[in-house]
């Protein structure tokens, strides 16, 4: 009985090279990733992140970050609203980042406040947003020293895929439902204590 009646291959039929799975996958087989969501939060301690560096890509606003039950949700509130809401607001500069795993998502950094004060957090954070804008970084928070401490990738990582989307479309996506534009928002009701 010969080779072939057993199912078996010739050895210089069976090439591994040809059927090895690349990292462009999905290039090759006609796909492409499609941005649905995009959260609103700082990196996780253990992500390398990169933000990206073109100023059109930053946005500054004033947030108002509600505590729920299951964590806390930040939004972003008309300006009509910003006096009707004394201590609640924090002025904010939302920058996009993406993980090593080309997730995308809006990372809130908290400006200085009115009197020009800030702090080790604030200040840490957004010293790290900036480095970002150049090299992979991770953000780990330091609680004894009240700040973030930064650790560069020591490994000459390729630059990030940024996805084919405007800032715009990164911020609505980002937002889609944590807009406050009216007094009679649920959250703004709950900060008057009428539920």
């Amino acid at each position: 009985m010969s080779d072939d009646m057993n199912g078996d291959l010739e050895p210089n039929t069976f090439n591994l090279d040809r059927l090895r799975l690349s990292q462009n996958f999905a290039e090759l087989v006609g796909v492409k990733k499609q941005l649905l969501v995009v959260p609103v939060r700082k990196p996780d301690r253990q992500w390398f992140v990169r933000v990206r560096p073109e100023p059109e890509w930053t946005f500054t606003t004033a947030t108002l970050t509600a505590k729920e039950e299951r964590g806390s949700e930040t939004y972003i509130v008309d300006r009509t609203l910003w006096q009707g809401l004394p201590g609640e607001l924090v002025p904010t500069l939302l920058v996009v980042g993406i993980t090593r795993q080309n997730a995308v998502f809006a990372w809130p950094l908290r400006l200085p406040g009115a009197d020009g004060r800030s702090d080790g957090w604030a200040r840490s954070a957004l010293a790290a947003a900036d480095l970002a804008k150049t090299q992979w970084i991770r953000v780990a928070a330091n609680m004894a020293a009240g700040h973030y401490d930064v650790f560069a990738a020591s490994a000459d990582l390729p630059e990030p895929e940024w996805p084919d989307v405007t800032f715009d479309r990164v911020m609505q996506l980002a937002f889609k439902d944590r807009v406050i534009q009216s007094a009679d928002h649920p959250v703004v009701r709950k900060l008057r204590g009428e539920f």
